[in-house]
């Protein structure tokens, strides 16, 4: 039995292949940045329902109380505007005000069995596409249409990917037991998605949950990474200096110079001390400051991000960060302000649910290297919810799946030879059969 429902599994993402590519290029020529995912969240979202699945979305599916880093309700309004201008439902873009994009989509086939979820982040990166001819997306006219934005990191392939999923997964229904739960998460790109579905009920009552990227450390389409571990857990700042303006050259003692107290903390953040329970790092990504020449500046902002192996080496990185921050102000006799942007935990996949992708694979034969797991070492959103289904007596896995890339991950030049999205797909749909199989 399980042979036929596999055949069939792989006939059925063969016969998708054209319209998976489609919805990925589409995607790609629209590209929507964190909490502004306001048209590629409506296609989904009309599409799952189409399926069957239903849907809970809104301020049902974002805490509002945990979204960090949301764009201003103009920007926002901006982007929603601009979403239905290009093609996105009026109606479901109005649900979504305030940032309220990421949703799932359930599906129920018995009262017993597993709960399974799968994550498919939604978000570009803040990236303009390189306007180079020869760059395929160029060519074929489905580079983005939208500045400052670009999916250079694959998220356009895994919302199609989902799609494509929930399609196969409604096709053999009556082959399979329990629950499913399609979770597409907008922010990922600066781990600020993930904790506010966590919080509204993403991953509530789920016993097995999927992740999947295209590529990352799966460097061509031979090879798959059913698992992964070492997630580096994370924690993003936005921190600023309020010093006092004074004549630089007149009455520079009258003033608290913010420049001098930001790049005091910029040297000796990234002197922390290293930590010999295990891997961290330490960014500060950009530092503004002043007004003028002969001012003494009164405000300088720095973002930066901490890093860390496990949530608690993150932790360190986090108290040592606020310790120093505070006495680099203190030497300036300025205030300052440190707001979270973003973050997620560690994580480390399940042997259990790795034995299931692994057997998937087999049904697979695109995929010649199979690698059982990896040390991730970076952070991704997932791991929050991996970990919050593991806590909650549950497992999880993050698959990588291997691609021909034409560039790197958050790359202006990013794209990948779209004949890799098949294998994708069979071994999600074969995976979510072998865990819910009747």
């Amino acid at each position: 039995m399980d042979n036929i429902i596999i055949e069939r599994i792989k006939t059925l993402a063969k016969e998708k292949e054209h319209e998976l590519i489609k919805c990925r290029r589409d995607l790609h020529k629209y590209p929507e940045t964190g909490w502004t995912e306001f048209r590629t969240s409506s296609i989904a979202q009309k599409r799952m329902a189409e399926l069957g699945y239903t849907i809970t979305m809104g301020d049902k599916a974002n805490n509002k109380d945990y979204m960090m880093g949301v764009p201003s309700e103009k920007i926002l309004k901006e982007n929603q505007q601009r979403a239905v201008s290009q093609g996105a439902d009026a109606a479901l873009v109005e649900k979504m005000t305030h940032g309220y994009t990421g949703f799932w989509a359930d599906m129920k086939f018995s009262d017993d069995g597993p709960y399974l979820a799968f994550r498919f982040d939604m978000d570009s990166n803040d990236v303009t596409e390189t306007a180079d001819e020869n760059h395929r997306p160029n060519k074929e006219n489905f580079s983005s249409v939208n500045k400052g934005a670009m999916h250079a990191c694959g998220h356009d392939a895994h919302v199609s990917l989902g799609l494509a999923a929930a399609e196969i997964i409604a096709n053999i229904k009556d082959n399979l037991k329990g629950s499913i739960r399609f979770i597409f998460q907008p922010a990922e790109e600066g781990l600020r998605g993930a904790m506010p579905m966590i919080k509204a009920g993403a991953c509530n009552g789920i016993t097995h949950i999927i992740g999947i990227h295209i590529g990352f450390q799966a460097n061509d389409s031979h090879t798959i990474i059913c698992g992964a571990d070492k997630f580096l857990a994370s924690t993003k700042f936005d921190v600023t200096f309020q010093g006092k303006q004074a004549h630089a050259g007149a009455y520079p003692e009258d003033g608290r110079n913010a420049l001098l107290a930001a790049c005091n903390a910029a040297l000796n953040l990234h002197a922390v001390s290293r930590n010999g329970k295990g891997a961290t790092r330490i960014n500060v990504g950009r530092l503004t400051a002043g007004e003028g020449r002969n001012i003494i500046p009164a405000k300088a902002e720095l973002i930066m991000e901490t890093r860390g192996e496990t949530s608690q080496l993150n932790e360190y990185m986090v108290e040592e960060s606020r310790r120093i921050i505070e006495a680099s102000a203190l030497m300036e006799g300025c205030s300052y302000t440190i707001k979270t942007a973003g973050g997620s935990s560690s994580g480390q996949s399940s042997r259990e649910i790795i034995e299931y992708v692994k057997e998937a694979v087999k049904y697979v034969p695109e995929y010649k290297i199979v690698i059982e797991n990896v040390s991730f070492g970076a952070g991704e959103d997932y791991a929050s919810m991996m970990s919050f289904v593991q806590e909650n007596g549950g497992i999880g896995t993050y698959i990588q799946a291997g691609i021909d890339r034409y560039a790197g991950h958050h790359n202006d030049y990013f794209d990948f030879d779209e004949k890799n999205l098949v294998p994708a797909l069979n071994t999600a749909a074969i995976s979510a059969y072998l865990i819910l199989k009747k």
